[in-house]
């Protein structure tokens, strides 16, 4: 357990974005826990991470309690910040909502909406007294109808009224949805089997503009990442 107030809970921390906005948190003092379901990937990110903050990194799924409650314990009195950043995709090829089978959409519904409501209620009564950060990872297939994207899409939309509301009924708290636009990631290409992404922005990319979140005083809201990068403090 930590104690200073200057550590970062993220999800989805082995790799991607996650793993791109730990290194940039380490570098500035921030103590760490992450999380992945994959141990290799997570322990080759803590190792990496080790050399420069205290870290702990917790295998583990999400969607499951103990593994939530072991990521908050973990963070103890000194959490400041909490980043949901991991998700599912749902099933790739990306099926149309009339052939959408619903134990996938469920799990996404699990991961992208409930998990990380779970992870607020947890986390909220330390994150109110550090007056702390709480950041929702989303996307513009929350806002825009794209085909085949309903399953995520719709995941991501709900995520994104939830966090309205936590901003609602928490205005101590900074709390933030924030699309990161497309990026090149594991989770990117799923999405787009067999094609070339090579095009799409490294993860780095977007990570000054959710510095200028969690080191700045934006109000609680939806951002894009592409805009906060030209109000970076």
């Amino acid at each position: 357990m930590f104690d200073a107030v200057n550590t970062a809970l993220i999800t989805g921390g082995s790799r991607g974005l996650g793993l791109a906005l730990a290194r940039s948190l380490a570098e500035r003092g921030w103590r760490l826990v992450i999380d992945a379901r994959g141990s290799e990937a997570l322990l080759e990110a803590r190792d990496d991470l080790a050399k420069t903050t205290a870290i702990v990194a917790i295998t583990g799924d999400v969607g499951e309690e103990t593994h939530r409650r072991a990521m908050v314990e973990a963070a103890g009195e000194s959490l400041a910040l909490l980043v949901n950043n991991a998700s599912v995709l749902g099933p790739s090829p990306r099926p149309s909502l009339a052939d959408y089978p619903l134990a996938e959409l469920e799990r996404a519904y699990s991961a992208n909406v409930l998990a990380p409501l779970r992870l607020a209620q947890l986390a909220l009564p330390v994150l109110e007294r550090n007056r702390g950060t709480l950041i929702n990872i989303t996307s513009d297939a929350a806002v825009e109808a794209y085909e085949g994207w309903g399953g995520y899409g719709s995941s991501k939309a709900a995520l994104e009224q939830l966090t309205a509301v936590l901003a609602t009924e928490h205005p101590a708290l900074s709390v933030h949805a924030v699309d990161p636009g497309d990026m090149r990631t594991q989770m990117h290409q799923e999405a787009f089997p067999g094609e070339d992404i090579s095009d799409r922005p490294e993860p780095e990319e977007s990570v000054p503009g959710l510095l200028a979140l969690i080191e700045g005083e934006l109000p609680s809201g939806r951002y894009r990442v592409a805009d906060l990068a030209e109000v970076r403090p």
